[in-house]
């Protein structure tokens, strides 16, 4: 114990004493600058700036555009870009510029969440992607010693903000990597998933009992909303207990604008449709290098799908690319990529990323340094095999949908099933929710992307298919598609699946000696671990449309088929493919009341049990597709 003591004492005074040498480095050779500036309809965008002392060659600029601040404030306060891998751009010699967009802390205007693109402006309308227009305009006008080549970046909302900034289309924007962005809210990011409400990232990002994001202020600020904290820290007894969405919205109060607009479209309206990012994908002219994170919490669908319309939007357009990787939200901007959550990768996957792919990307486009030929179309992490692998295309040409049936008894083959009228059953009741996770905690959890599913497969109310022992090892490389043929006994249900590796019982790559006097931890048994490689959850009442959905009639047999985001994983040889199907999955999601009614409105009395039947027979089968890499 006493070695591994001294070992991290060397280790974090190495890190320490890097730091220094950095920060000192940056601050000798940087200066900063705080500038508002001028939009086409007079509103002003706090801007900070920092610029290369060095006047004996030009620069390039670098900006990411932000709802959650520019912060420290004070041309004396900087950015501790040194503890991070954002330090090689200041090596680089990079202009390094953050802006907080319209309505947020020190800028002036009216805040609009996902504010819609406008491809028609005219005169002095606005979007983002006007700002971002003015904002660079200004910026290789009056920036001293730049090159006349910007790049921009950021991730989740910073990446919305990518994504508007590339569809400004100015003449002096080379470049464009939007990371994680947040594309849409109401099919696969952040506060739905195919209709249903996230309510526990919901809740903790707009109100004050969390992240107060949403707490209006009238004036430039410098300082955050209080945030009042949960009386409960314990999010499940918490949202059980509050019971509806109705009583959640006395929680957030009045003022907070886009819960009220939450709340007032449960479907997917001409106001949802408005504020779909992919629409601000049309004509893009500078390069585009997508990024996201297989095991992102928060926007796991944004990044593929944005990157798809791009694709589709842009024929023939020289680099619109794309990487993926093992990855929490942000994790690929951090400083550790070597696992997540239990999970080990045998490799620093976030270093990789940030020498191979983005600081390469910028270089190339705004400096005409270095080489870009390695970055393929598509560059996704396998997960499981523990590599990178390069593709011309997303999802691969070399993938081959295969058919996995569910079958009596929990199987999984491919055999089709030959039985007449047979089903599994459960009882979904939302007096009892399925929890996403097995620990109490309080704030949502980042690791349950990838966390053990054991304590989900022992319920009653979650059906288990499995696999037998794989007798070679299989990749899956692409989406996907859930075919879930079922009878409920109410008018509506929800419908999780869930893709899972199971490990072989007596695996063991992270076990050590839990005996020993040198072990510092209790390390996570990993013999038939469970886990979670992808699940998605669907609101079966818009099994047919999410514009107009619809109620099930109880008893009939139904077709509820939906795509979970891209998957990039191999099932070893020895291990099995488990799916588990349930019916709630709380509280990160709403709990559904089981019948066709207005669920943001309903009261305690509206939830009622229903009874779930999972067909698997030879007219009615239930089957999962899979994307099988042919290697």
């Amino acid at each position: 114990m006493k070695k591994l003591l001294i070992c991290l004492f060397i280790i974090s005074s190495l890190t320490s004493n890097a730091q220094n040498a950095d920060s000192a480095w940056i601050r000798d050779h940087y200066q900063k600058k705080e500038v508002y500036i001028t939009m086409r309809d007079g509103v002003k965008l706090f801007t900070s700036v920092y610029m290369p002392k060095d006047t004996t060659t030009k620069h390039p600029v670098l900006i990411s555009r932000t709802p959650y601040s520019c912060q420290p404030y004070g041309e004396d306060k900087w950015t501790p870009y040194w503890e991070t891998y954002l330090k090689e751009y200041f090596k680089e010699g990079y202009i390094m510029v953050t802006q907080d967009v319209r309505g947020r802390w020190m800028s002036e205007g009216e805040f609009k969440d996902v504010r819609p693109f406008n491809a028609n402006k005219k005169g002095k309308e606005i979007d983002e992607a006007s700002d971002s227009y003015d904002a660079i305009d200004w910026l290789v006008k009056n920036i001293p010693g730049n090159n006349g080549n910007v790049g921009v970046f950021g991730i989740s909302y910073p990446g919305f903000y990518t994504n508007m900034a590339a569809a400004s289309n100015h003449p002096a924007l080379k470049a464009a990597s939007p990371q994680a962005p947040v594309t849409n809210w109401f099919i696969g990011d952040d506060f739905h998933h195919n209709g249903v409400f996230f309510q526990l990232d919901a809740v903790d990002f707009y109100s004050a009992l969390g992240f107060a994001f949403g707490v209006p202020h009238p004036k430039p600020v410098a300082v955050p909303a209080e945030s009042k904290g949960y009386a409960v820290h314990d999010n499940y007894k918490f949202f059980l207990e509050t019971g509806t969405l109705k009583n959640l919205t006395k929680y957030m109060g009045d003022s907070i604008a886009f819960w009220k607009d939450l709340m007032a479209h449960p479907n997917y309206d001409a106001w949802w449709k408005a504020r779909d990012a992919r629409l601000a994908t049309q004509h893009l002219q500078p390069a585009m290098l997508w990024v996201g994170g297989l095991f992102d919490a928060e926007d796991c669908w944004g990044a593929w799908n944005a990157y798809k319309a791009a694709e589709q939007n842009n024929p023939g357009k020289a680099f619109n690319k794309i990487v993926e990787g093992p990855w929490y939200h942000g994790q690929w901007a951090n400083n550790d990529g070597t696992h997540h959550g239990n999970i080990q990768f045998g490799s620093n996957t976030s270093d990789y990323y940030q020498q191979h792919f983005e600081i390469p990307f910028f270089n190339y486009f705004l400096k005409g340094k270095g080489d870009i030929s390695k970055i393929a179309e598509a560059n996704i992490y396998i997960s499981g095999a523990n590599e990178w692998r390069s593709f011309s295309q997303w999802p691969p040409a070399e993938k081959k949908d295969e058919t996995l049936y569910l079958q009596a008894n929990g199987k999984l083959s491919a055999a089709k099933p030959l039985a007449e009228n047979s089903f599994s059953a459960y009882t979904s009741d939302p007096a009892k929710p399925v929890p996403y996770e097995e620990h109490v905690h309080f704030n949502r959890t980042r690791k349950y992307m990838t966390n053990d599913q054991r304590f989900a497969a022992r319920r009653p109310d979650v059906l288990v298919f499995q696999t037998d022992t794989l007798s070679k090892d299989i990749t899956l490389a692409g989406n996907v598609i859930a075919n879930i043929i079922t009878s409920i006994s109410t008018t509506d249900a929800d419908f999780v699946v869930k893709i899972i590796d199971v490990f072989p019982d007596y695996l063991g790559y992270n076990n050590v000696n839990i005996y020993a006097e040198t072990d510092p931890v209790d390390p996570y048994p990993m013999g038939g671990y469970q886990m979670l490689v992808r699940a998605e959850i669907f609101r079966g009442r818009y099994r047919k449309s999410y514009e107009n959905p619809s109620a099930f009639t109880p008893g009939k047999i139904e077709e509820v088929k939906f795509e979970l985001p891209s998957i990039a994983h191999r099932f070893g040889k020895g291990h099995r493919i488990m799916v588990q199907v349930q019916s709630s999955w709380f509280p990160l999601a709403d709990r559904n009341p089981q019948q066709f009614i207005d669920i943001y409105h309903c009261n305690e009395k509206d939830f009622i049990k229903s009874d779930i039947k999972i067909y698997h027979d030879n007219k009615n089968a239930s089957v999962i597709i899979l994307p099988v890499l042919n290697e």
